[in-house]
């Protein structure tokens, strides 16, 4: 050591040099405790992780929490926890044990959302909690962030279209045009991805899903999407045979609303594309099973004069189902024994 530094440390005070001493160890020991605070935290929330996952969530809630005790700024925790309270949580059940832990939830839930708002997530999450309290309001706010912060996942439009009908036959939801936000939400997944065809498909299925009673252009407004994936897949069996269905379903459900002619020209398109899709993939079985039931129950009614030669060829046609769904069966049980070697 320097003759200069040993005069300093001669000329420092002795309470001086005391009180920085005092001042590195409380430093350390500080440091040394947050340090033990954070493993502790870790420790739980490992723990929290792993009964989450095998589905025993009030163990995983305690241990949540003594996570947020030791490291109050974990986000996870926050959610993770709130996720938990949900599980538990009974939709509609009116208890007092069963409102807490709804108020649990949203609390935890809240709590994760301050923290990190653009967590896309704990907007779900926190979203769906105010779905299943049926807040309508909060919980679409919610999920028309998420479409704001990720416009090009496409699964996004189908979660609110999927949120939008289930409110939609609420009487009190009337005045809010829910079928048109539902609509809405395919044609921007559509419009996010023009070229895909499955933005197509699950427009199609809305219409076809939809209560006859109320929605009797239905079958055609869902044929409209049907034919424009059609257009992007020519060649697709599986398109044609839903095409096929949706003409037969129409003269089917709506039997006593066409005419003679209408029916008969839903028929025939029912039937021409059944047959494209039977040209197309031989061995895909519904489509001969539709076949057998168009000519049962439409065609041999629509042309009693033919009904003896529609009879014959429905009975054709499910000799031939028959015989497609047993090599479908056979190629099922061949690939699961494969798996299993492989």
């Amino acid at each position: 050591m320097s003759k200069e530094v040993m005069m300093s440390i001669k000329r420092t005070p002795r309470f001086l040099i005391a009180a920085l001493a005092l001042i590195v160890i409380v430093a350390f020991t500080g440091c040394e405790k947050l340090s033990l605070k954070k493993l502790s935290a870790n420790y739980h929330f490992g723990k929290a992780n792993q009964l989450f996952k095998d589905n025993k969530f009030s163990k995983a809630i305690a241990e949540y929490k003594s996570t947020i005790e030791n490291n109050p700024d974990l986000k996870d925790a926050y959610r993770l926890m709130g996720e938990s309270y949900k599980s538990l949580y009974v939709p509609a059940k009116d208890t007092p044990e069963n409102k807490e832990k709804a108020a649990e939830a949203l609390k935890a839930l809240q709590k994760a959302y301050e923290l990190d708002p653009n967590n896309r997530d704990v907007i779900y999450s926190l979203g769906d909690m105010y779905d299943k309290l049926r807040d309508f309001d909060n919980a679409e706010k919610l999920y028309l962030r998420i479409i704001d912060l990720d416009p090009g996942n496409m699964n996004n439009y189908y979660v609110i279209a999927e949120f939008y009908k289930r409110y939609a036959g609420d009487k009190d939801k009337a005045s809010l045009g829910l079928k048109d936000k539902v609509e809405g939400m395919y044609l921007r997944r559509i419009e996010t991805d023009p070229e895909n065809v499955q933005g197509y498909a699950y427009m199609a299925n809305y219409f076809d899903q939809l209560t006859t009673a109320d929605n009797k252009d239905k079958f055609d407004n869902a044929l409209e999407y049907h034919m424009k994936r059609m257009k992007i897949q020519p060649d697709s069996a599986e398109i044609y045979y839903t095409i096929g269905v949706n003409r037969f379903n129409k003269v089917f459900q709506l039997q006593n609303f066409l005419s003679d002619p209408e029916k008969m020209a839903c028929a025939g398109e029912a039937e021409k594309a059944l047959k494209k899709a039977i040209e197309i993939d031989p061995n895909f079985p519904d489509s001969y099973a539709y076949m057998k039931i168009l000519y049962i129950n439409i065609s041999a009614k629509l042309y009693p004069e033919k009904e003896g030669r529609y009879q014959e060829e429905a009975n054709r046609y499910g000799d031939k189902f028959q015989e497609a769904r047993k090599r479908q069966l056979d190629r099922m049980k061949l690939e699961k024994e494969l798996k299993k070697t492989g």
